[in-house]
């Protein structure tokens, strides 16, 4: 049976509208090593696997991980078939990531606090222009 007629396989079409990516996308991360499509002539067919691993991808992107840290996380469930060194070490960088994620947020409420202030003082003193409306 080819892999098409099984319904599991996607073509980079149907991909790039499943998970609203552009060819590029795919093709930057199949070069990466990211995604391993089937290939057949030109023609790229992405798998279960394939599309699971982009969720995990995108997922990774949005939470601000390097692609490294992304591909080390997805090598630990090709190394040993199960997802549990996968789900520990992604709960370590999740942790790490969140901690720098906080402390962004506070130096940019800290900034957004001095910048009100800064502005609130200016109108005060009349040296700054009124809102456009």
């Amino acid at each position: 049976m080819k892999p098409e007629a099984s319904g599991d396989v996607m073509t980079i079409r149907e991909m790039c509208e499943a998970y609203d990516v552009t060819p590029r996308t795919l093709r930057f991360y199949e070069a990466k090593a990211l995604l391993a499509p089937i290939r057949i002539g030109t023609r790229r067919l992405f798998t279960r696997r394939d599309r699971a691993r982009l969720t995990l991808i995108l997922r990774g992107k949005r939470f601000g991980f390097s692609l490294e840290d992304i591909r080390e996380t997805l090598d630990l469930y090709d190394r040993d078939g199960s997802d549990a060194a996968q789900r520990d070490r992604a709960c370590e960088l999740a942790r790490k990531r969140l901690a720098e994620m906080e402390a962004q947020r506070a130096e940019l409420d800290q900034a957004i606090a001095e910048l009100k202030e800064a502005l609130a003082h200016a109108a005060d003193e009349g040296q700054a222009p009124q809102r456009a409306a």
